[in-house]
Protein backbone atom coordinates (compact mmCIF):
# COMPACT_ATOMS: atom_id res chain seq x y z
CA UNK A 1 0.00 0.00 0.00
CA UNK A 2 1.97 3.50 -1.04
CA UNK A 3 2.32 6.03 1.79
CA UNK A 4 -0.51 8.51 1.91
CA UNK A 5 0.88 10.22 5.00
CA UNK A 6 3.85 10.64 7.56
CA UNK A 7 2.93 10.68 11.82
CA UNK A 8 5.01 10.93 14.74
CA UNK A 9 4.08 8.94 17.53
CA UNK A 10 5.57 9.98 20.72
CA UNK A 11 4.98 7.30 22.95
CA UNK A 12 7.41 5.72 25.78
CA UNK A 13 5.73 2.28 25.67
CA UNK A 14 7.08 0.44 23.53
CA UNK A 15 4.53 -2.41 23.09
CA UNK A 16 2.13 0.01 22.64
CA UNK A 17 3.94 2.18 19.96
CA UNK A 18 4.88 -0.98 18.04
CA UNK A 19 1.14 -2.14 17.85
CA UNK A 20 0.27 1.63 16.79
CA UNK A 21 3.10 1.73 14.04
CA UNK A 22 1.66 -0.99 12.84
CA UNK A 23 -1.93 -0.41 12.79
CA UNK A 24 -0.85 2.54 10.83
CA UNK A 25 1.61 0.87 8.33
CA UNK A 26 -1.49 -1.24 7.61
CA UNK A 27 -3.78 2.05 6.22
CA UNK A 28 -0.89 3.27 4.43
CA UNK A 29 0.58 5.65 7.09
CA UNK A 30 4.37 6.50 7.81
CA UNK A 31 5.01 6.32 11.31
CA UNK A 32 8.41 7.98 13.19
CA UNK A 33 8.05 6.88 16.77
CA UNK A 34 10.11 8.58 19.52
CA UNK A 35 10.09 8.28 23.59
CA UNK A 36 10.91 11.51 24.55
CA UNK A 37 8.88 15.09 24.48
CA UNK A 38 12.12 16.64 23.86
CA UNK A 39 12.75 14.49 20.82
CA UNK A 40 9.27 14.92 19.62
CA UNK A 41 9.84 18.61 19.72
CA UNK A 42 12.80 18.64 17.84
CA UNK A 43 11.18 16.13 15.39
CA UNK A 44 8.16 18.78 15.08
CA UNK A 45 10.60 21.82 14.77
CA UNK A 46 11.72 20.03 11.73
CA UNK A 47 8.88 19.61 10.25
CA UNK A 48 7.36 17.09 7.40
CA UNK A 49 4.63 15.47 9.59
CA UNK A 50 0.57 15.24 8.82
CA UNK A 51 -0.58 14.55 12.08
CA UNK A 52 1.39 13.49 15.45
CA UNK A 53 0.15 10.85 18.42
CA UNK A 54 1.01 12.41 21.82
CA UNK A 55 1.06 10.45 24.97
CA UNK A 56 0.13 12.72 28.02
CA UNK A 57 2.18 11.08 30.35
CA UNK A 58 6.39 10.81 28.85
CA UNK A 59 9.71 10.50 30.43
CA UNK A 60 11.20 13.94 30.07
CA UNK A 61 7.36 16.39 30.40
CA UNK A 62 3.81 15.48 29.81
CA UNK A 63 1.91 15.60 26.31
CA UNK A 64 0.11 18.90 26.93
CA UNK A 65 3.17 20.98 27.57
CA UNK A 66 4.86 19.74 24.23
CA UNK A 67 1.49 20.38 22.39
CA UNK A 68 1.45 24.12 23.57
CA UNK A 69 5.17 24.16 22.88
CA UNK A 70 4.24 22.69 19.20
CA UNK A 71 1.08 25.20 19.09
CA UNK A 72 3.58 28.23 19.01
CA UNK A 73 4.95 26.86 15.72
CA UNK A 74 3.02 24.61 13.85
CA UNK A 75 -0.62 23.89 13.53
CA UNK A 76 -0.46 20.02 12.68
CA UNK A 77 -3.06 18.06 14.02
CA UNK A 78 -2.70 16.62 17.15
CA UNK A 79 -4.16 13.54 18.90
CA UNK A 80 -3.49 12.76 22.27
CA UNK A 81 -2.97 9.07 23.88
CA UNK A 82 -3.68 9.00 27.56
CA UNK A 83 -3.94 6.59 30.76
CA UNK A 84 -6.71 9.11 32.30
CA UNK A 85 -9.67 9.66 31.10
CA UNK A 86 -11.46 12.06 33.25
CA UNK A 87 -13.97 14.85 31.04
CA UNK A 88 -11.59 17.28 32.38
CA UNK A 89 -8.26 15.92 31.33
CA UNK A 90 -10.66 15.56 27.72
CA UNK A 91 -11.60 19.28 27.66
CA UNK A 92 -8.27 20.47 28.76
CA UNK A 93 -6.20 18.55 25.93
CA UNK A 94 -8.78 20.13 23.21
CA UNK A 95 -8.50 23.42 24.73
CA UNK A 96 -4.44 23.78 24.65
CA UNK A 97 -5.19 22.83 20.33
CA UNK A 98 -5.77 19.30 20.26
CA UNK A 99 -8.03 17.36 17.71
CA UNK A 100 -9.09 14.26 19.78
CA UNK A 101 -8.35 12.31 23.12
CA UNK A 102 -8.36 8.88 23.33
CA UNK A 103 -8.08 6.74 26.58
CA UNK A 104 -6.13 3.66 27.20
CA UNK A 105 -6.46 0.98 26.72
CA UNK A 106 -7.39 1.16 22.81
CA UNK A 107 -7.59 -0.72 19.84
CA UNK A 108 -4.38 0.12 17.62
CA UNK A 109 -7.02 -0.67 14.24
CA UNK A 110 -9.64 2.35 15.41
CA UNK A 111 -6.51 5.02 16.28
CA UNK A 112 -5.55 4.05 12.78
CA UNK A 113 -9.45 4.79 11.86
CA UNK A 114 -9.34 8.12 14.12
CA UNK A 115 -6.03 9.39 12.13
CA UNK A 116 -7.57 8.85 8.84
CA UNK A 117 -10.83 10.66 9.50
CA UNK A 118 -9.05 13.38 10.68
CA UNK A 119 -6.79 13.29 7.64
CA UNK A 120 -9.51 13.29 5.41
CA UNK A 121 -11.18 16.46 7.58
CA UNK A 122 -8.30 18.44 7.15
CA UNK A 123 -7.50 17.83 3.32
CA UNK A 124 -11.63 18.75 2.95
CA UNK A 125 -11.06 21.92 5.20
CA UNK A 126 -8.42 23.19 3.65
CA UNK A 127 -10.32 23.19 -0.15
CA UNK A 128 -10.59 26.82 -1.30
CA UNK A 129 -13.59 27.97 -0.38
CA UNK A 130 -16.02 31.44 -1.54
CA UNK A 131 -14.35 34.51 -1.00
CA UNK A 132 -15.24 35.81 2.47
CA UNK A 133 -17.25 39.17 2.41
CA UNK A 134 -15.35 42.27 3.37
CA UNK A 135 -16.27 43.72 6.47
CA UNK A 136 -15.18 43.18 10.32
CA UNK A 137 -13.98 39.53 9.64
CA UNK A 138 -11.95 39.12 6.57
CA UNK A 139 -10.20 35.60 5.66
CA UNK A 140 -7.24 35.91 3.75
CA UNK A 141 -7.27 32.08 2.98
CA UNK A 142 -3.29 32.24 0.73
CA UNK A 143 -2.02 33.25 3.74
CA UNK A 144 -4.45 31.19 6.23
CA UNK A 145 -5.07 34.29 8.35
CA UNK A 146 -8.04 35.86 9.20
CA UNK A 147 -8.02 39.83 10.80
CA UNK A 148 -10.79 41.31 12.38
CA UNK A 149 -10.82 45.65 11.62
CA UNK A 150 -7.59 44.78 9.39
CA UNK A 151 -5.76 43.43 12.83
CA UNK A 152 -4.32 39.60 12.35
CA UNK A 153 -6.11 37.29 15.03
CA UNK A 154 -3.91 34.70 16.85
CA UNK A 155 -6.03 31.46 15.97
CA UNK A 156 -5.51 28.33 16.97
CA UNK A 157 -6.34 25.72 14.24
CA UNK A 158 -9.63 24.73 15.37
CA UNK A 159 -10.64 28.44 15.81
CA UNK A 160 -9.37 29.58 12.11
CA UNK A 161 -11.44 26.39 10.17
CA UNK A 162 -14.58 27.42 12.61
CA UNK A 163 -14.20 30.88 11.45
CA UNK A 164 -13.44 30.49 8.32
CA UNK A 165 -16.55 28.17 7.70
CA UNK A 166 -18.28 31.12 9.60
CA UNK A 167 -17.30 33.69 7.78
CA UNK A 168 -18.01 32.28 4.43
CA UNK A 169 -21.56 31.81 4.63
CA UNK A 170 -22.54 34.81 7.30
CA UNK A 171 -26.13 34.31 8.77
CA UNK A 172 -26.22 30.88 8.27
CA UNK A 173 -26.50 28.95 11.95
CA UNK A 174 -24.18 25.96 11.90
CA UNK A 175 -24.55 23.16 14.38
CA UNK A 176 -21.96 21.75 16.80
CA UNK A 177 -21.50 18.82 15.04
CA UNK A 178 -20.94 20.90 11.50
CA UNK A 179 -18.24 23.01 13.29
CA UNK A 180 -16.58 20.04 14.54
CA UNK A 181 -16.45 19.05 10.93
CA UNK A 182 -15.15 22.14 9.62
CA UNK A 183 -12.61 22.00 11.67
CA UNK A 184 -11.27 18.55 11.33
CA UNK A 185 -11.83 17.44 14.77
CA UNK A 186 -12.87 13.35 15.15
CA UNK A 187 -16.24 12.39 15.63
CA UNK A 188 -15.65 11.23 19.29
CA UNK A 189 -14.62 14.77 20.59
CA UNK A 190 -17.01 16.26 22.83
CA UNK A 191 -19.47 18.71 21.28
CA UNK A 192 -19.19 20.76 24.27
CA UNK A 193 -15.07 21.28 23.05
CA UNK A 194 -17.33 23.62 20.37
CA UNK A 195 -18.57 25.51 22.95
CA UNK A 196 -14.84 26.43 24.38
CA UNK A 197 -13.74 26.83 21.18
CA UNK A 198 -16.51 29.83 20.11
CA UNK A 199 -15.66 31.35 24.21
CA UNK A 200 -12.03 31.75 22.52
CA UNK A 201 -12.73 32.93 19.44
CA UNK A 202 -15.46 35.54 21.23
CA UNK A 203 -12.79 36.96 23.76
CA UNK A 204 -10.27 37.65 20.52
CA UNK A 205 -13.16 39.41 18.30
CA UNK A 206 -13.93 41.29 21.89
CA UNK A 207 -10.29 42.53 22.17
CA UNK A 208 -10.13 43.80 18.90
CA UNK A 209 -13.68 45.14 18.76
CA UNK A 210 -15.43 45.79 21.71
CA UNK A 211 -18.69 47.51 20.37
CA UNK A 212 -19.54 44.56 18.05
CA UNK A 213 -20.79 40.68 19.01
CA UNK A 214 -20.60 38.72 16.14
CA UNK A 215 -20.99 35.34 17.05
CA UNK A 216 -24.45 34.79 17.91
CA UNK A 217 -25.83 32.06 19.86
CA UNK A 218 -28.76 29.74 18.70
CA UNK A 219 -29.98 27.65 21.72
CA UNK A 220 -30.41 23.94 20.63
CA UNK A 221 -28.72 24.72 17.37
CA UNK A 222 -25.49 26.15 17.00
CA UNK A 223 -23.74 29.45 15.85
CA UNK A 224 -24.02 31.55 13.35
CA UNK A 225 -21.49 34.93 12.38
CA UNK A 226 -23.66 38.00 12.17
CA UNK A 227 -23.11 39.67 8.27
CA UNK A 228 -20.95 42.42 8.61
CA UNK A 229 -22.75 45.76 7.59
Amino acid sequence: MPVTAAILLVEDDRPIAENVILALAREGLACRHVSLASDGLAQLRAGGFDLAILDVGLPDGNGFDLCRAVRAFSDVPVIFLTARADEIDRIVGLEIGADDYVAKPFSPRELAARVKAILRRGRAAAAPAGPAPAGLVEVDEERARITCRGRPLDLSRAEYLMLKAMAARPEKVFSRAELMDAAGLAEASLERAVDTHIKALRAKLAACAPDAEPIRTHRGLGYSLARSP
